[in-house]
Order: C-alpha cells, then sequence, then structure tokens
C-alpha cells in the first residue's frame, strides 16, 4: 500500500493516494417503534459522534479492491462485495459515470458488530476519499442522499457531531450542541449482529416480555442537557430499546452495565444494538480512572476512552 501522507488544497498524497477519517457513534438515546411495511423500525435516536476513528485510504489501481489493518483484520471484516466500502465505491462511481477503480485500505480502530457504527463510518469516508480521488465534485448533499442509500448510519457518519436521527435513522436534524462530553467504552468480545438483535426486540415484544412500544421517552431532554448540561441529569437520561434484547441475547452484558458504574461512570446504557456498554464521565480525568479501574476488572477485551461531539468523515491534512 502507497504510504499515505498529506496532500495540498486538493488532499491528494504525492503518490497519488487520499485519505479521509470517521468517527465512531454512540446512541445516547434510541427508541424503537414498531416494525414497518418495508422491514425497518420506526426511530428516533440522538446520535453522537465521538474521537475513535476509522480511517480510508484510497488510491488509484485498475478494479476494485479491500484491505483492512486494525480491528477486524482477523477476518470478521469482509474484503470483498459484502463490505459497505466496497458498495460505496460502487454506489459513487454509478452516481458520477466514472469507473470504479480504486485501492482501498481500512485502517481500523472502531470494532465491528460492536453497536458504533464501524461499518457506516468505514463508508463514509469511502465517499470523501473516492470524491477526491476520482474528482466527481458531490455537494455534500448528494454524498449525504447516497450515503442513505448504503444504511441508516452511514449519513450521520458523514455529518458527525450531534444529531436527532428519525424514519430508520437516515433522517437527520443536526443540532448545535459543542459542549464536550467524555465517555468510556466498555468493548466486548464478540460482536452481535444488528438485524438478530431487532428480531430478538420484536419476538420479546410479540411475546408481551416488553411493551409494544418505545420506553425511551422524548429525545428532548436528552439534546437539551447533551448541549447544556449538567452530565449528572443526563447520566439519568440515558436509554435504548435494543438494550433488553442484546441483554437477552448477551446475559453477561448485565455484569458489564454494573462494572461501568461501579468504577466510576455517571451512568451506562448500551450503545446502539451492543454489545459495546458506554459510560458517561464527569470529565476526561474521570473517564480515565474509570477506564483504568475497568481494564483490571475483565467485564471487557478491550477499554477505551472518547470525547464528543466530533466532526463526521472528512479528509486528512
Amino acid at each position: 500500500m502507497p504510504h499515505a501522507t498529506s496532500g495540498g488544497p486538493g488532499r491528494i498524497a504525492g503518490d497519488g493516494s487520499v485519505t479521509a477519517h470517521a468517527p465512531a457513534k454512540i446512541n445516547v438515546h434510541l427508541a424503537v417503534g414498531p416494525l414497518r411495511s418495508d422491514g425497518f423500525h420506526e426511530l428516533t435516536t440522538v446520535y453522537l459522534a465521538v474521537s475513535l476513528l476509522d480511517s480510508v485510504t484510497a488510491w488509484p489501481d485498475d478494479g476494485l479492491s479491500v484491505t483492512v489493518t486494525g480491528e477486524g483484520a482477523d477476518g470478521a471484516v469482509p474484503t470483498d462485495s459484502r463490505n459497505l466500502v466496497w458498495q460505496a465505491a460502487e454506489l459513487l462511481a454509478r452516481h458520477a459515470g466514472v469507473r470504479a477503480d480504486a485501492a482501498l485500505h481500512i485502517d481500523k480502530s472502531i470494532p465491528a458488530a460492536a453497536g458504533l457504527a464501524g461499518g457506516s463510518a468505514d463508508a463514509a469516508a469511502t465517499l470523501v476519499a473516492l470524491d477526491a480521488l476520482w474528482g466527481t465534485r458531490c455537494t455534500r448533499g448528494q454524498l449525504a442522499r447516497l450515503a442513505a442509500q448504503l444504511g441508516s448510519d452511514v449519513p450521520f457518519s458523514l455529518v458527525g457531531g450531534v444529531a436527532l436521527g428519525t424514519g430508520r435513522g437516515e433522517e437527520l436534524s443536526p443540532s448545535l450542541s459543542r459542549r464536550r462530553t467524555d465517555w468510556v467504552l466498555g468493548i466486548a468480545g464478540a460482536g452481535l449482529s444488528t438485524p438478530t438483535v431487532y428480531r430478538e426486540l420484536d419476538r420479546l415484544r410479540a411475546v408481551g416480555r416488553l411493551p409494544g412500544g418505545s420506553t425511551a421517552g422524548p429525545p428532548d431532554d436528552v439534546l437539551t442537557y447533551l448541549r447544556d448540561g449538567p452530565d449528572a441529569t443526563l447520566s439519568g437520561l440515558l436509554a435504548n430499546d435494543l438494550q433488553a434484547p442484546a441483554l437477552e441475547l448477551r446475559p453477561e452484558l448485565r455484569a458489564g452495565l454494573a462494572a461501568m458504574t461501579g468504577a466510576g461512570a455517571l451512568g451506562a446504557v448500551v450503545s446502539g444494538s451492543g454489545p459495546t456498554v458506554v459510560g458517561l464521565a464527569e470529565d476526561a480525568d474521570a473517564a480515565t480512572a474509570t477506564a483504568g479501574a475497568l481494564s483490571d476488572g475483565g467485564a471487557f477485551r478491550a477499554v477505551r476512552t472518547v470525547h464528543g461531539p466530533v466532526p463526521g468523515a472528512r479528509l486528512a491534512g
């Protein structure tokens, strides 16, 4: 792989490569409505982009290829047309009327199937990198429309920051919130399939073990306290309708939630479809202390400290 260095105004490096970064997301609030006729659920969610980043480097080549280093390089992340990166490249090429010729390398820090939208981040970074590499000159609005065709979380991975997501999550209302919040990520040993978690939610609702509708409540206060604080109040508003089915599938996550708050987090919740447990910390020092305590406890295979909000997919340099 060519060495990716920062380029000039167009971000094209001296070796012809382009690199883009995109962040992980956490769902500070996630309300899941009934199953729709199109097979998706109606969602209301508060997205927060955090400082755990994947990078995608693209350079000219004949045809498409994908390689991976970092998280998921052991085979958890596919390197063929099943990967959203590959699909993003083909979609942009069709939209722009260009050949889908590029070698794509993903440097992953975001775990796969962890409820952190790592695949969506990679797809968003790919759209940004290839738009620069191929000179397709897409507007952000055009890229956002392409992103929505790739997956529910991809538009937010492109936008970043804080946003209210509705529809299946792809309809975004960005928030002006810029206040920093600090978080601890407890990353489990194996991923959870998002469709499997949704099916379990439907099953639990069908047999009456969960209410038929959302119990997460409205997102308004969550957005307010993300913007203005205090974090102690925000911690009591963390909610996720997918947490119950994730716990049903992975009962050990109950211990992870307890370990997170026991180690000092103000509050904890499963992010998205899980199995990552996110804990809200009072500040960066408190996050570091909580992560240190968890690292010695064995509740998670890895622990990370992050902060948000951060920008969405952007060119490096």
